[in-house]
C-alpha cells in the first residue's frame, strides 16, 4: 500500500496534480506512522491520517527531525492551492519511512 500511495503520488506529480500527489504522500505517511505506532506497542488517536501526524509531530520521544518532517504533512494549503513551505511530500515520506524503519529495503 505504502509504495503504490508513492507511486500514484508521483504519477500524479508527474502529469501536473500536485494537489493530488500531496494526497497521496498523507496516505502513504499515514501507513508509516499506522505501522511504527503498532510496532512500538502504541495506540494511535483517532482513525484520520491527520490524527496520526499529529500524534507523531507531538512525540516528544522522536527526534526533532522526525517530528519535524511530520509537521510538513499538516501544513495547509494557501489559498492559492500552494503549500505555504518548500517540501517535498513524496521525498519526505520516503524518507520518514527510511527513517522510521532503518531495517527495512
Amino acid at each position: 500500500m505504502f509504495d503504490r500511495e508513492v507511486e500514484h503520488g508521483g504519477q500524479a506529480r508527474g502529469a501536473g496534480n500536485e494537489g493530488m500527489a500531496r494526497v497521496c504522500a498523507r496516505r502513504a505517511a499515514g501507513i508509516v506512522v499506522r505501522a511504527y505506532a503498532a510496532r512500538r506497542g502504541a495506540a494511535l488517536p483517532g482513525k484520520s491520517v491527520l490524527n496520526y501526524l499529529q500524534y507523531l509531530q507531538e512525540a516528544r520521544s522522536e527526534s526533532e527531525e522526525v517530528r519535524g518532517v511530520a509537521s510538513h504533512f499538516l501544513l495547509r494549503i494557501t489559498p492559492e492551492h500552494v503549500l505555504p513551505e518548500d517540501v517535498d511530500l513524496i521525498a519526505e515520506v520516503a524518507w520518514l519511512a527510511r527513517t522510521l524503519f532503518p531495517d527495512c529495503p
